[in-house]
């Protein structure tokens, strides 16, 4: 059984910044493409950010180019998403997931494993 848990949401001032953080257990952590995900209220899930097994390769949504970066450190399962010159848009609750496949993708079909979320709200 795959278990993600996320951490690190919370309120936040626009310009502010926040880190999240997502440790997997239960399998092997480097052998997943890991994703962050959002969901606004009302709004569908977006892809927001993912990082390849080995963390060599990113692939981002253009909403948050220049703002966020994800990393990951397969030493301790986790996998990080650095938000900064947060926006009021960015108010979602954020989802990390893991994708048993071996290339970064933004499509949300391809994950098979899912955290609980961890809200982040960006007060203007």
């Amino acid at each position: 059984q795959v278990q993600l848990v996320e951490s690190g949401g919370g309120l936040v001032q626009t310009g502010g910044s926040l880190r999240l953080s997502c440790t997997v257990s239960g399998r092997t952590f480097s052998s997943y493409v890991m994703g962050w995900f959002r969901q606004a209220p009302g709004k569908e899930r977006e892809f927001v950010f993912a990082i390849s097994r080995s963390g060599g390769r990113t692939y981002y949504s253009d909403s948050v180019k220049g703002r966020f970066t994800i990393s990951r450190d397969n030493a301790k399962n986790t996998v990080y998403l650095q938000m900064n010159s947060l926006k009021p848009e960015d108010t979602a609750v954020y989802y990390c997931a893991a994708a048993s496949i071996s290339y970064a993708t933004r499509l949300i079909d391809e994950y098979d494993y899912w955290g609980q979320g961890t809200q982040v709200t960006v007060s203007s």
